[in-house]
């Protein structure tokens, strides 16, 4: 496969010594072969079934066909010069069923794709859970219920002592705020549930997951152990009391909810009496499982929200609006991505940095562990992919990064969002946030711009 030519800049950012750079994935949206060696089902298979949950009617059930072809996707790791591929593990082609004995056809996958990455120089960050639950554990209550933390552990287990000998870094789980959220709150994402703030045991179950997995990890000889959480800047919408206790609410869900318990061990103020337990003394001891010392933390970053009052007058943007208490309502930037998100690189920064004063000693070694963006990427007559306003997106974060490290936030590495156009969940194939193009009908591959782009800011690097 030929490389594009780079851009030909010579002012590219420069980050710190032995900086990882790395490119991301998830299971369900790259791997397809959903049907085949008794891989089960997963909530996200489910929900894609349900008419008018995904844009275009689409699934991920052939997706970039990776299963197949990740010899090919590990070579294009090996072109761009990353040194870590952040993946995840499909929970249901390990454990159908989502407990008992694991499938060997399952795991041997994801044997065969350690090794490949091994081979070409590119070390592991493997992620247990990105969003693809077992329906039969889905079925039995999902995160819903206490069960669910067990069986995560159960699961880990198997993993780790599988390829935990070869795997660099850990993430359990990816953005428990999304899967809280989008998924049991508003109902946009699998398994679809709109039960607004009464998510908040789904929250608890998916923290207690988390470090019951750390442990179980741990246990089978994992050195570092880390997480995944989405992070976002919160702008009130306006100076208005009620637009400003909003934004705080939002900042609680959205951040707070999932960094407290991991970094100091305790939910934010009046959020643990919501939570479930069996018996007194119960969220004690779960926080004590839950705030486990992390070997690094994860962020993954896109961009800022803005939030007002439910009562507010502006009209609401994305799926937090009617019946929930807080609005997420439209913040002007300069540009924004196919997705409609606005690009606003300093608040990765911002985030970065706020972290650090938050948790101060209590924070770990960062890691950037998904940050992209969504264009109109097509091929041209002339086989080529050209992708400017991401290549201006990953610059201007880079850089973001390389100012969060020079105000002393201990930044090791970022893991671009993502190596292929994938399926993008509720939205289908219709936004594409790939380094590479994927002709979805072909599944040829075609390296954009950005990926040469990146791949020149690599070699460039000083040597660690």
């Amino acid at each position: 496969m030929s490389q594009p030519p780079g851009d030909g800049r010579t002012d590219l950012p420069r980050l710190p010594p032995g900086f990882r750079f790395g490119v991301s994935t998830a299971a369900y949206q790259v791997e397809g072969a959903a049907h085949e060696d008794g891989r089960g089902a997963s909530v996200w298979d489910t929900f894609c079934a349900e008419p008018g949950r995904i844009v275009d009617g689409s699934s991920g059930a052939v997706a970039c066909d990776h299963y197949h072809r990740y010899a090919e996707d590990v070579a294009l790791m090996r072109g761009l010069g990353v040194g870590g591929y952040r993946l995840s593990v499909a929970w249901p082609r390990v454990q159908p069923d989502g407990s008992g004995r694991a499938s060997a056809a399952g795991l041997a996958f994801y044997d065969r794709l350690v090794d490949e990455l091994l081979g070409a120089g590119v070390q592991p960050m493997v992620t247990l859970f990105h969003w693809d639950l077992p329906q039969a554990l889905q079925d039995r209550g999902g995160w819903l219920s206490r069960d669910t933390a067990d069986r995560f552990a159960e699961y880990a287990t198997l993993v780790g002592l599988k390829l935990g000998d070869r795997v660099e870094h850990w993430c359990p789980v990816n953005e428990p705020n999304v899967v809280t959220l989008l998924g049991h709150a508003v109902g946009l994402h699998a398994p679809g549930l709109r039960l607004m703030l009464d998510c908040l045991p789904v929250a608890h179950h998916l923290l207690l997951g988390h470090g019951r997995a750390v442990a179980a990890l741990r246990a089978t000889g994992a050195t570092s152990v880390g997480s995944a959480n989405s992070h976002a800047p919160v702008r009130a919408a306006g100076d208005d009391p009620a637009d400003v206790a909003a934004a705080g609410l939002y900042d609680v869900l959205w951040n707070r909810l999932f960094a407290d318990p991991m970094l100091v061990g305790r939910y934010p103020e009046g959020i643990g009496e919501q939570m479930p337990t069996s018996r007194a003394g119960d969220l004690e001891d779960d926080l004590a499982v839950i705030g486990a010392p992390l070997d690094f933390y994860g962020v993954n970053y896109y961009s800022p929200t803005r939030v007002a009052d439910p009562a507010s007058p502006l009209e609401p943007e994305g799926p937090f609006g009617d019946g929930m208490p807080v609005k997420v309502v439209r913040l002007e930037a300069e540009e924004r991505t196919a997705m409609g998100w606005p690009v606003v690189p300093d608040g990765l920064r911002e985030t970065l940095v706020g972290l650090r004063a938050t948790y101060g000693e209590r924070l770990p070694p960062v890691y950037v562990t998904e940050s992209g963006c969504a264009q109109d990427d097509v091929v041209d007559a002339s086989g080529r992919c050209h992708d400017p306003a991401r290549v201006r997106y990953l610059d201007a974060h880079l850089r973001a990064l390389a100012a969060a490290a020079e105000e002393g936030v201990d930044v090791r590495g970022c893991y671009t969002w993502s190596l292929l156009d994938n399926f993008e969940w509720a939205e289908g194939y219709t936004k594409r946030f790939g380094l590479v193009h994927v002709d979805f009908e072909t599944q040829r591959r075609t390296p954009k711009t950005s990926y040469a782009w990146l791949r020149d800011v690599i070699a460039a690097q000083p040597a660690s």
